[in-house]
């Protein structure tokens, strides 16, 4: 047997009221425990005197006096010879024990109690001095607490006003819970959930939010694995046909094969750093002007070489083997296409730091920018055929960059080519 239901909505439910039930009953005890108590037995001690006194004066035989008190008091008193009683007393009762334990204590003689429960009426039967029996009746008020009735109520009520406020709030948000559910099932699937938007709580919505934006991601992965199997079969059929063609009419030579062969290389493992993505690394304290300034000189030998960074530059948590590789393939881009110079800037601030990396070259329009960091995309207008490539360095660098939460942006430098802005939040 299961003690946990299996439903998210009856365990927020439980969990919700189960911790409410057991503090009111520890508030019910503790009310039964000492205010109830304390309440019933003054009401007790109370009727206990007032029956004592009257008592007192129907022995001295002043029996005005024990009327005038009677109807002061609200207590109905008779004398009778002999009366008609159940054979078991109430002595011993919830409601009237107390009272019976102070009128034995008050009168040293046994009072008989009777509780009329329908009419919510007491009977006290007390023998007096000449062997009759005085019966003193009220209501049952005057010894029993009606609060506790109404507090009992309350206590029940309360549950039942916070279950059925907390009810609909539970539902709304495992509806919530089961709509990223399905959707994610479709999602699994590689079907669309036409209509779903994130709702909820802000926690809901965010949990939602991540999974539209994994399926967004999971999509683009899928293109892009696919757009590379298209493009390793386009880019190497041109090479693998030229070497035919060249051995077929005996045109070949061990320079040109070389060439196809390197070019063939060069594509190939593009593509394999592609489809590795990036490697597991540990995040290391990272400065970037010491590695800046080594890349560019590296890549761009031949080419002026502008630095504007920080003498006391920030460190940050960063994985510094796949910021050297984004960094690179950009600097290498830009002294590729580059004229004269080339200018790298790096801009700290509180929150982020900005890499700014220009050329002089011809430049990107701006209606190609959003599609140059797209894989497997040479832009032959900016980027002639003569320059190789494949088409991944500005996009490896841009899966590099958005693995460390940060962004690039493709912009016109004012050297009159193109600027790549990088902007890494620390």
């Amino acid at each position: 047997m299961r003690l946990i239901p299996r439903s998210f909505l009856w365990r927020t439910i439980l969990m919700v009221l189960l911790p409410l039930i057991i503090a009111e009953l520890i508030v019910a005890n503790a009310f039964f425990g000492n205010h109830w108590r304390r309440v019933h037995n003054t009401l007790a001690r109370t009727l206990s005197g007032e029956i004592t006194t009257m008592m007192h004066f129907l022995d001295k035989g002043d029996d005005y006096s024990v009327k005038m008190l009677a109807k002061d008091i609200g207590i109905n008193v008779t004398i009778n010879s002999q009366l008609k009683r159940p054979a078991k007393n109430d002595n011993s009762s919830r409601e009237a024990g107390q009272l019976a334990k102070d009128l034995q204590n008050s009168l040293k003689q046994p009072a008989n109690i009777y509780v009329d429960r329908s009419k919510r009426l007491l009977f006290v039967d007390i023998p007096t001095k000449d062997g009759k029996i005085a019966t003193f009746g009220t209501s049952m008020y005057r010894i029993y607490s009606t609060s506790t009735e109404v507090f009992l109520i309350w206590l029940i009520g309360s549950i039942l006003i916070v279950s059925v406020l907390v009810t609909p709030f539970v539902i709304f948000h495992t509806r919530s819970i089961r709509r990223i559910a399905k959707a994610a099932n479709k999602f699994g699937r590689g079907m669309d959930a036409p209509g779903f938007q994130p709702s909820g709580s802000e926690e809901i919505r965010e949990a939602a939010a991540a999974m539209i934006t994994m399926k967004d991601r999971l999509n683009r992965y899928n293109k892009t694995r696919t757009d590379m199997l298209n493009a390793v079969g386009h880019d190497l059929k041109t090479p693998l046909t030229r070497m035919r063609l060249a051995v077929e009419t005996d045109s070949a030579t061990k320079e040109d094969l070389l060439h196809n062969i390197d070019r063939m290389s060069e594509m190939i493992n593009g593509y394999l750093a592609f489809a590795r993505g990036e490697v597991p690394e540990i995040e290391q304290t990272t400065e970037l002007p010491a590695t800046l300034t080594r890349i560019a000189r590296d890549a761009a030998p031949d080419k002026k070489i502008i630095l504007d960074l920080p003498d006391n530059p920030v460190q940050f948590y960063a994985r510094p083997n796949a910021l050297t590789s984004a960094f690179t393939n950009i600097i290498e881009n830009a002294a590729r296409y580059a004229k004269k110079q080339i200018k790298i800037s790096e801009i700290d601030s509180e929150d982020s730091v900005t890499v700014i990396i220009e050329d002089d070259g011809p430049g990107i329009p701006d209606d190609k920018k959003a599609l140059a960091l797209q894989p497997f995309v040479r832009l032959d207008e900016s980027r002639n055929e003569t320059t190789g490539g494949t088409g991944l360095g500005l996009s490896i660098a841009q899966t590099a960059i958005e693995n460390h939460g940060g962004q690039i942006f493709l912009e016109n430098s004012d050297l009159g080519g193109l600027k790549v802005r990088i902007v890494l939040p620390l």
